[in-house]
């Protein structure tokens, strides 16, 4: 005999800055794992030794600055998402949300397969930010 409540799971509305928050999260965890594993490509870790960042070039003072705000911008929308006023999250996630997304297809051509598939998800997370934030409910 089968319960009919079994399939009845209660759900919850996901604030929309938890929302944001959580896309943030799992853009950073992309990111992370993208490029932990590009360095089991033959090569890869040679050249970080070598100081060499890839197409970036040499890893001069300016490149490693330029690179550690790349990173650091998602890192701190984790938490800026859920603490800033409506309006400037709502404004912060579109605009970064559009850059990053800019950045991630810019790094998907000449790369390898499996960095593309990851970049894929990662601009499919940087797209639903964008349409989550511009979406943000109105109050009534």
């Amino acid at each position: 005999m089968t319960d009919p409540d079994r399939n009845n799971l209660k759900s919850f509305d996901i604030p929309t800055p938890i929302r944001l928050s959580l896309l943030w999260a799992s853009l950073m965890s992309l990111y992370i794992y993208n490029d932990y594993f590009n360095m089991y490509r033959p090569g890869t870790v040679d050249n970080m030794i070598a100081g060499n960042m890839g197409p970036l070039g040499e890893a001069t003072p300016t490149v490693l600055i330029v690179v550690a705000l790349i990173l650091a911008i998602p890192a701190l929308m984790i938490f800026l998402s859920s603490v800033l006023r409506p309006v400037f999250s709502r404004w912060s996630n579109i605009i970064l949300g559009i850059v990053y997304t800019t950045i991630e297809a810019l790094t998907f051509f000449g790369s390898a397969p499996f960095y593309q598939m990851v970049v894929v998800f990662e601009i499919i997370v940087t797209l639903l930010i964008v349409w989550i934030a511009w979406h943000w409910p109105r109050t009534a």
